[in-house]
Parts: structure tokens; C-alpha cells; sequence
């Protein structure tokens, strides 16, 4: 019998509109959902993060067998995390679509990216060294994208509990979150770049241990930029009296929460009292006082300047306390406009964690997920470069990445292979084109 070609099947189960049948079938072409992956191509080319960690790793496979490099296969994962592919069995899937593959500088004609078992096995190549070589070169990474070297940089540190579900390594029980899990620490700078991340047991770090960290981050960032000043933020936990000293050690300044204690009480009871009874706390106002004094707990070298907020209300007094090496400023000033400004970590966490997907540490080995971590986070400064290229007073400089990922990299794109030129047809409906035509010129402009 002659050879037929059947046609490609009708989609199902259609209503018609208007009276009008619909008939769709999947024979579009070479087409993808991830257009806007062509702008995360120009901000890896400028950043160069995937090279930079490639360059960290000893690849030990043969040269002449091998045909996916270790910066292209960085470079596929870092870009699925940001399109919303967090697990790596994606990629037997993506690895034939024509928008990624014109992303690793490959044509759609060309053979395929690398498969999900090519990914694993290079989140499981490094080792504690080139783990550590990985880290150093982020922070150089950081210092480097500053077009001058800053007077002032302050940096945020906190942590934050990734259940696990599984025998990994480094897995522990954590009481207050009734979970196994990790919980790693990481730290961003004031304006939201992304400088470390470190996978950890989840407890509660103790003093030598953060001062074993904050050496090496210290030592990394002054290698950088020598005389640069350096402040220091984060909550109670990381109030110890070696992380104190460490800051003194270093000339670090430090704004940190302190647990209060009833020997720090004893300097705010009055107040309390006084703030309890005013006529505008019983009327339903709620107000703040300030007190700044010098005290210190036992364990500690020296009293230390202590700020305390005590905030009153229809619930009742709240009292918070915090401890600085900021000696010129109010206490107000410290309280309220640097303290307080340490939530924004908080966002900047949640953009990690739940918009890029930075929890999924499902590897068994601990050196695989902290290879991981490193991933995620060349994923947060893709989508991070990508909006601070956009307008100083647009929206945009503050939208989420989950918005910047459904409004500007999931674009409908069909790809047409010509002989001098290839052209990418995106939706004239699309709503926000201007928007990622203004960040890529915007970016060019920086590059050049």
C-alpha cells in the first residue's frame, strides 16, 4: 500500500462560538511559550554567571566525548528555574525547544540540549572545594556589578526552613516547625542583590558558627573593595557575643534585635507603665516612644548602646530591642529607618524561595543541594538585572518575579529559520512589549 500522511489530530471537546466550529490542532511549527527567554539570553551574556561557576568545577569527563559544556548546561537550569521549570526532569521535555536552544546560542535545527540525567550529574560533580570556589566567585560576582565601588554596603542575614522530605544529608528535625528540613542562611544587600547562600541543619546557628561564615564572606568582600564600610543587619539569633566581637575585630557597624531580658525591661518598665495609662492608649491610638541606654547581657565583653521601641495600643505594650555600634544617630533614626528596613529581606527571600522554586533540595547529597542553592541564585540575579533595567519610577522596579516571569517570559514566540537571518514572531496582543523592549535597551545601553 502507497505510503499516507495523516493529518495531526483535531483537539477535542470544542464548543463552538457563534455558531462557528473550532478546530485546533498542534502544527504550529516551531513554536514555544517561553519568548521572553531571549532577554534573559542578553542579561546571562552580560552577567557571564554561568561561566563563572563552570570555571569553578573540575569537569571530568573525557573532552572528546563530551557535548554539552558545563557552562551551557548552568546556563539551561538557571534559565528553566526562571521560566518556571524548578524540576530538573524538564528538561527531557525543553531540551527540543526552539526559544531555549536559540537562548544557549544554538539553532533550532541543531542537535538537542542536554537531557534531565546530564543535569543531575553536574549537580552532583562538585565538590566541598569547588563548592567553596563557587561562593567566592559569587561575591566577586557582586562586587563586581556595581559600575563604582560603593562608600557603604549593608548587608542582610537571615535564614530560612526548607522542609525535606527524604534521608539527605544535613537533614534534622526542627521543633517550632514540627519538620525535617534544612535551613539555610543567606544574605542580601540593601538594594536586594543576592551575594550567598549556604545549606545548613535546621537549628538555630550558633555564634562560632556564624563567625566562621562571616570571615570568609568579610574576607571575600574586602579582597574586593578594601576600604569599603560594611554594616551589618539581622535579628536576634544573630546577637551573640561572638558575633559581636567578631564586628569590633573587623570594624563592622551592626544594628542586631536582642531577646529582651528582664535586665533590659528594667530600664523601659517606667515607660511602660506611663505608655499603658496615657489617655490615648485607653481611646484606641496606638503610639511609640523611644529609649536609647547602654547596658549589656552577662555573657557579653561590654555594655553595648541598646535602643528600645515600646509601642502601645488597644492590645496592650510591646517593647522591642535592638543593639548598634551606630553611636551618631538617634535612636529613632536607627530604629525605624535602618532596623525596620531589614524586612525587605523578607521579600527578597520569598522571591528565592517561592517564586524560583530555592526549596527544592531534593538531592541526597549535601554538596548536590548546596549546588543547587548556587543555581537558584544565578536564577534570582537573571530576574533581578532584569528588573532593575527597568524605569526608576516604573512599576515594574518593584514588581514580583513571579509577575515578571507570566507577563514577560512566558510570550507565545513562533521561530522561522531563514538562510541569512532567524525571525521570532511574538503576539501583537501581547500586553507589556513596550515594557521589555525599554529593559533590553536599557540593558544595552549599560553593556555598551
Amino acid at each position: 500500500m502507497p505510503a499516507t500522511s495523516e493529518p495531526t489530530p483535531i483537539l477535542p471537546g470544542l464548543s463552538p462560538i457563534c455558531g462557528r466550529d473550532i478546530e485546533a490542532r498542534f502544527d504550529g511549527g516551531l513554536m514555544s511559550s517561553d519568548g521572553g527567554l531571549l532577554a534573559l539570553r542578553e542579561i546571562d551574556r552580560h552577567l557571564g554567571l554561568a561561566k563563572r561557576m563552570a570555571g569553578c568545577i573540575a569537569d571530568p569527563r573525557l573532552p572528546e566525548r563530551i557535548q554539552h559544556g558545563l557552562d551551557e548546561i548552568i546556563r539551561f537550569r538557571m534559565m528553566m528555574i526562571v521560566a518556571g521549570y524548578e524540576d530538573g526532569n524538564d528538561a527531557d521535555h525543553l531540551r527540543t525547544d526552539p526559544i531555549f536552544k536559540l537562548a544557549l546560542e544554538r539553532l533550532p535545527p541543531h542537535r538537542d540540549l542536554c537531557s534531565q540525567s546530564t543535569i543531575s550529574r553536574t549537580e552532583n560533580m562538585p565538590d566541598s572545594r569547588a563548592l567553596l570556589r563557587i561562593g567566592r566567585a559569587m561575591v566577586d560576582h557582586y562586587c563586581q556589578s556595581f559600575g563604582h565601588v560603593p562608600k557603604r554596603i549593608v548587608l542582610d542575614i537571615d535564614d530560612t526552613f526548607d522542609v525535606v522530605h527524604g534521608c539527605q544529608q544535613l537533614r534534622l528535625f526542627n521543633a517550632h516547625y514540627d519538620e525535617y528540613g534544612f535551613q539555610p542562611i543567606v544574605v542580601f544587600d540593601g538594594e536586594g542583590r543576592m551575594i550567598a547562600a549556604v545549606l545548613r541543619p535546621a537549628s538555630r546557628p550558633k555564634g562560632t558558627q556564624i563567625v566562621k561564615w562571616l570571615r570568609r564572606l568579610i574576607s571575600a568582600l574586602r579582597a574586593n573593595w578594601p576600604r569599603v564600610n560594611i554594616l551589618l543587619r539581622a535579628d536576634g539569633h544573630y546577637c551573640t557575643p561572638e558575633v559581636l566581637r567578631f564586628c569590633r575585630a573587623a570594624h563592622l557597624d551592626y544594628v542586631l534585635g536582642v531577646a529582651p531580658t528582664t535586665t533590659l525591661r528594667k530600664h523601659v518598665g517606667a515607660l511602660e507603665n506611663s505608655m499603658a495609662s496615657h489617655p490615648a492608649t485607653t481611646g484606641g491610638q496606638k503610639w511609640r516612644r523611644f529609649k536609647t541606654f547602654y547596658d549589656g547581657a552577662a555573657t557579653w565583653d561590654r555594655v553595648e548602646r541598646i535602643v528600645a521601641r515600646v509601642e502601645a495600643g488597644p492590645q496592650g505594650v510591646d517593647t522591642r530591642f535592638i543593639v548598634t555600634s551606630l553611636a551618631h544617630l538617634r535612636g529613632r533614626v536607627v530604629y525605624q529607618d535602618i532596623y525596620c528596613a531589614r524586612g525587605q529581606a523578607e521579600n527578597h527571600i520569598k522571591a528565592w524561595k517561592a517564586h524560583l522554586a530555592a526549596d527544592r533540595t531534593s538531592c541526597s547529597r549535601a554538596a548536590a543541594n548546596q549546588m543547587r542553592l548556587f543555581l537558584h541564585l544565578g536564577a534570582y540575579w537573571m530576574m533581578w538585572t532584569l528588573r532593575a533595567a527597568m524605569p526608576r519610577r516604573s512599576v515594574w522596579r518593584v514588581a514580583q518575579f513571579d509577575t515578571m516571569r507570566l507577563r514577560l517570559i512566558k510570550l507565545a514566540a513562533r521561530v522561522d529559520v531563514l538562510k541569512s537571518k532567524i525571525r521570532i514572531h511574538l503576539p501583537s496582543a501581547a500586553p507589556d512589549q513596550v515594557v521589555l523592549a525599554c529593559a533590553l535597551s536599557r540593558l544595552r545601553s549599560r553593556v555598551t
